[in-house]
């Protein structure tokens, strides 16, 4: 082996994980030194657990060929408890996959290493990944599992795992293996680094939105700091939800995920970005560079969200489930865009009177009966006109004069009707 070689890759993978490197980057690179150092690399899985609201981990791949992925999300492998209809929340097919892994028993026994020839007489049936490794020319097999201290443990991001695979006819050597555990801290501290702020990414995204994560990861985050822009602001909420939650209450969690997938898709399809989710309600705003395009795009995200919701009562009903209808209110103004709260918890949101119009807006939607209401301000938008109806004036709490309110038109006019 070419000791110097070896020797430049800890500095490297230090470098690689504070640059942000890819981690599918990390990886290859990784092995490619490696192979040129000698260790004779023929197959390399490397995966890390993560937080995410869909994903268990990632699992990053070396040695396939240039059409095969690089990179593929798992699903979940431990119990998460019971959804609404009482099924456990597992991706059976990527918990098989673990339970047949060599890390799953690695990791109660507290072995950090293990090793498998597979030659023509070995047996490769005890964990799942060996037959297809065998089949495709692998000679030898490696397991090293990297962990975190408690203290640097994130939800069940707890170790590094890596398999390793060569095609070599005379397999690992000793040298090969010490060196590889050497290197495989390295390995971890980079990769764990590029975990961690695409995790935080994630993170932000879900529980603040779009917009509002890359204002506080760009250091938006002192209290008191906001600035005006000029928004739609979206303010919908379920009809008969509190109905629902008192005759049906083991509906409630299954019903809000299936409305909440169809109105928040729809409206991030659209370019908005939503704020809050307050029980039955969504808070979204529509930003652009003028106000004609903000309103076009609320205006499409309702019509769309309209159709998703009645496409999935469709669905519900035919599984026997309760369904219900989105109320919805959009008014454009300004608003104040930043933190408020406590010295120790801050909230990113949107304030002003525009926000408490939009609010009002949605709230009028049961007593007009029209599952839809605009604010005359986004009415008067451009050709807004042409698209809505008007269905009166009409006395908002809180707000000093009545308002003229407006709904969709389901045959819209020509600009000349």
């Amino acid at each position: 082996m070419d000791e110097k070689l070896l020797s430049e890759l800890p500095p490297w993978l230090t470098e690689a994980g504070l640059a942000g490197a890819p981690e599918t980057e990390i990886v290859a690179r990784f092995c490619d030194r490696c192979a040129a150092a000698g260790i004779p690399l023929g197959r390399v899985h490397v995966f890390i657990d993560t937080l995410h609201p869909v994903h268990e981990g990632r699992l990053f791949r070396w040695g396939y060929g240039p059409d095969e992925p690089a990179m593929h999300d798992y699903g979940r492998t431990s119990f998460e408890g019971l959804d609404a209809t009482g099924a456990v929340s597992l991706d059976a097919q990527a918990t098989d996959v673990w339970r047949r892994s060599p890390f799953f028993g690695m990791l109660q026994s507290g072995d950090s290493l293990l090793r498998r020839r597979l030659g023509p007489d070995d047996a490769v049936d005890e964990f799942s990944l060996l037959p297809e490794w065998r089949s495709d020319g692998v000679t030898d097999f490696v397991a090293i599992l990297t962990r975190f201290a408690p203290e640097g443990v994130i939800g069940e991001m707890d170790a590094l795992y890596a398999s390793l695979g060569t095609k070599s006819a005379a397999g690992f050597d000793d040298a090969h293996i010490a060196a590889l555990q050497r290197l495989a801290p390295y390995l971890a501290l980079a990769i764990k680094s590029v975990s961690l702020v695409r995790m935080t990414r994630t993170l932000m995204e879900t529980y603040l939105g779009a917009g509002a994560s890359q204002r506080v990861l760009h250091g938006r985050i002192v209290r008191g700091i906001a600035e005006r822009i000029d928004a739609v602001v979206w303010f919908s909420d379920l009809r008969g939800f509190t109905r629902i939650a008192e005759t049906e209450p083991e509906q409630v969690i299954s019903l809000l995920n299936d409305y909440s997938d169809v109105i928040v898709s729809t409206i991030q399809d659209h370019g908005g970005d939503v704020l809050k989710l307050i029980g039955d309600g969504t808070l979204a705003i529509f930003t652009a560079e003028d106000r004609a395009h903000a309103c076009g795009a609320a205006l499409d995200a309702a019509i769309a969200a309209r159709q998703g919701v009645a496409e999935l009562n469709k669905r519900r009903s035919a599984d026997q489930k309760p369904v219900t209808d989105m109320y919805l209110g959009l008014h454009v103004g300004e608003v104040f865009y930043g933190n408020v709260g406590s010295r120790e918890r801050l909230d990113f949101t949107v304030l002003g009177p525009a926000v408490n119009e939009a609010s009002r807006i949605a709230a009028m939607c049961r007593s007009v009966d029209q599952p839809i209401l605009l604010s005359a301000a986004f009415a008067d938008v451009g050709d807004m006109k042409r698209r809505l109806l008007s269905v009166g004036r009409y006395a908002l709490r809180g707000v000093s004069r009545p308002q003229e309110l407006f709904t969709i038109d389901s045959a819209p006019r020509s600009p000349a009707g």
